[in-house]
């Protein structure tokens, strides 16, 4: 080998990719990011949801241990956040399903789309959980 490409050396010497440090955070990006993110807590979330499940086949006792440890502050604002979670990961997967059909890609509509799928999860959180307060009365 005539050179060290790492170094920039020699005939083989490529350009390397530059690191995310150097980039200027963009929604896109931020969204990609923390779609993953709420994708991994929806993992975990679920857990919490079986874990309810199983409770509520147990029996009375277990249940109301449930629903004691989840009707705390903790346990509400943990199901908060499932919440939110739930619905920024599924308008995220909207958004790069149409992407996937090649709509909407140039950058202004692209980070417009992003910021509506942040602007909508936190509503669609909202809106369940003032209907589910005026449901549970």
């Amino acid at each position: 080998m005539s050179g060290n490409s790492r170094t920039g050396g020699g005939a083989d010497a490529r350009p390397l990719s530059p690191h995310l440090q150097i980039y200027r955070p963009a929604i896109t990006m931020t969204m990609s990011i923390v779609h993953r993110i709420t994708g991994a807590a929806l993992y975990f979330g679920t857990l919490i949801v079986i874990g309810w499940l199983a409770s509520a086949a147990s029996g009375p006792a277990a249940f109301d241990t449930a629903q004691n440890l989840l009707g705390s502050f903790l346990g509400r604002l943990v199901l908060f956040g499932y919440t939110w979670a739930l619905f920024h990961h599924m308008l995220g997967g909207i958004r790069h399903f149409i992407w996937d059909t090649g709509a909407m890609l140039d950058k202004h509509t692209a980070s417009k789309v992003a910021w509506a799928s942040l602007g909508g999860s936190v509503a669609l959180t909202l809106l369940a959980w003032v209907i589910g307060y005026a449901v549970m009365g």
